[in-house]
């Protein structure tokens, strides 16, 4: 690995916001086709909620800023999300990564991010 890939974020290692926006299309085909999580989504403007997902995963891969969403505890808050639907989710997360090549440490780190939101995003 040369200094340059050690200085650049997750967000612009993975192609920045376009790469982004084919992640998160992607992840959404895989959670709207599992019946674990897809009845959370059933009522969901998809447009709207794929917009709203780039820009949340773009700022935790060390992107720029622009997710003004409510906080995870907020956003899920009534949802009675369980561990299987944390697990599903995080699982389609890392599936979707793993789709457009992106390599496996990367992927990890990614998903360590995303688990130490659980307790907030399970109202624990």
């Amino acid at each position: 690995m040369n200094s340059v890939d050690q200085t650049m974020t997750l967000y612009e290692k993975v192609g920045g916001a376009p790469a982004i926006a084919k992640v998160v299309d992607y992840f959404y085909e895989l959670i709207l086709a599992d019946d674990t999580v897809n009845e959370f989504f059933k009522n969901t403007d998809m447009e709207k909620q794929r917009k709203h997902q780039t820009k949340f995963i773009s700022f935790a891969l060390g992107g720029p800023n622009q997710y003004s969403g409510l906080s995870m505890a907020r956003a899920h808050k009534g949802m009675n999300l369980q561990p299987v639907h944390f697990n599903a989710v995080a699982n389609h997360l890392s599936e979707a990564l793993a789709h457009f090549d992106v390599p496996k440490s990367d992927i990890d780190q990614v998903i360590t991010h995303v688990a130490s939101l659980k307790d907030d995003i399970l109202n624990k």
